[in-house]
C-alpha cells in the first residue's frame, strides 16, 4: 500500500537526485510511490534506479504527448492519485514543483508547504524563513497535503524495494493546455550543473566585474572541479550571465561546499544557498551578513586570496 506519492524529476531518461532525496525523505510515512511522467518506456527506464532508491510502486503517467504539455501531465496524475490513495504528496522545491504543488493542492483540496527541509510522520515539517535565520514548524492540512522538499536537505539512502510498476491513465489536453513546440538544448560547459553540483564557487558584487569572473572566480572553480554561481547584484550588474544566479529567484543549491566571493549575504541569496554543508565566505567587510552563516570566514581582499586558494589546490 502506498503511503506517499514522490514525484519524480528526470531529464532525458536521466534520474535527477532530488528524486531519491525525496524517497529517502518520504519512507517516513511508509511505503514510497514514484510518479513518474513522460513518454511511453519512460518509467520502465527508471525501474532499476527508482527500485534502488527505494520506491516500492511506480506509478507510470505516459502518453504520447506528456513530454508536449507544461505542468498540467504532471499535476493530472499527482491530484488523481493523491485523491484516491489520501496521502501526502512530496516534489521538489523548484519553479517546477513549487508551480505543481500549487495546483495539486488546489485540485485536492488541501495545504501546501514549500521548501521544506524536514518531515516527520505526522506531517511535521520544518522550513527555514528569512534567508535560514529562523526555523518554522509547518503542517498543512487536508487528507493529502503537498509539500515541497528544498534539494540537498537530505542525503539519499539507498533501500532496494519491489520497484512494480502501474499505468497511470493521463486525460487528453484540454483547449487551455500549453503546449511545448520546441526544446533548444542548454548549452553544455566543461563544469558541473549548478543545481546538482557538490562544490559551488560564487561571485558577488565585489569581484567588480565580468573580468573579476574570468579572472578569479572560474578558476577557483575550476580547480576545485566546482560549478559556478553569482549573487543577484552580480548577474543584475551583468558581471555574469543569469542562469546562474543563486537564490531565491535563482537556482537553490546545497552543495557540500559553498565558497561565497566578495558576497554580502542579502537574505535572498542565503535563501538559495543556506542549506550548503560547508559554507566559506570571501569579504572585505567584517560586518557582511554572510559571515552570519559561514562556518568558515576570511577578512580581506578576495583578489588575494582566491588566486592563492586556486594556486595551492593546483599543487595538490
Amino acid at each position: 500500500m502506498t503511503n506517499v506519492l514522490v514525484l519524480v524529476d528526470h531529464v532525458e531518461g536521466e534520474l535527477q537526485n532530488t528524486t531519491r532525496e525525496l524517497i529517502t525523505a518520504g519512507r517516513i510515512f511508509g511505503q514510497v510511490g514514484a510518479v513518474v511522467v513522460g513518454k511511453p518506456g519512460t518509467a520502465e527506464g527508471l525501474k532499476s534506479e527508482l527500485a534502488a532508491a527505494g520506491a516500492e510502486t511506480i506509478y507510470a503517467a505516459e502518453s504520447d504527448e506528456a513530454d508536449s504539455l507544461l505542468i498540467t501531465p504532471s499535476v493530472d496524475a499527482l491530484s488523481g492519485l493523491a485523491a484516491h490513495l489520501q496521502v501526502p504528496v512530496l516534489v521538489s522545491a523548484s519553479a517546477t514543483g513549487n508551480e505543481v504543488a500549487g495546483r495539486v493542492s488546489a485540485r485536492v483540496g488541501s495545504g501546501a508547504v514549500y521548501g521544506i527541509t524536514e518531515i516527520d510522520a505526522e506531517r511535521n515539517a520544518k522550513k527555514p524563513v528569512f534567508g535560514g535565520e529562523y526555523i518554522v514548524d509547518s503542517g498543512a492540512a487536508g487528507v493529502a497535503p503537498v509539500f515541497t522538499w528544498q534539494a540537498g536537505s537530505i542525503d539519499p539512502e539507498p533501500q532496494d524495494a519491489a520497484g512494480e510498476i502501474q499505468a497511470v491513465e493521463l486525460p487528453g489536453a484540454g483547449p487551455t493546455a500549453v503546449k511545448i513546440t520546441s526544446f533548444a538544448p542548454a548549452e553544455a560547459g566543461d563544469r558541473p550543473d549548478l543545481a546538482e553540483a557538490k562544490i559551488v564557487v560564487s561571485g558577488g558584487r565585489g569581484v567588480g566585474g565580468s573580468e573579476g569572473f574570468t579572472d578569479v572566480v572560474e578558476p577557483l572553480a575550476d580547480a576545485l572541479g566546482a560549478a559556478v554561481g553569482a549573487s543577484r547584484a552580480a548577474v543584475d550588474a551583468d558581471y555574469y550571465p543569469g542562469k546562474f544566479q543563486v537564490g531565491q529567484t535563482g537556482v537553490t543549491v546545497s552543495p557540500n561546499l559553498y565558497i561565497a566571493l566578495g558576497i554580502s549575504g542579502a537574505i535572498q541569496h542565503k535563501a538559495g544557498m543556506q542549506t550548503s554543508k560547508t559554507i566559506v565566505a570571501v569579504n572585505k567587510d567584517d560586518e557582511a551578513s554572510i559571515f552570519e552563516i559561514a562556518d568558515f570566514g576570511i577578512v580581506g581582499d578576495l583578489f588575494n586570496v582566491a588566486p592563492q586558494a586556486t594556486e595551492e589546490i593546483k599543487n595538490r
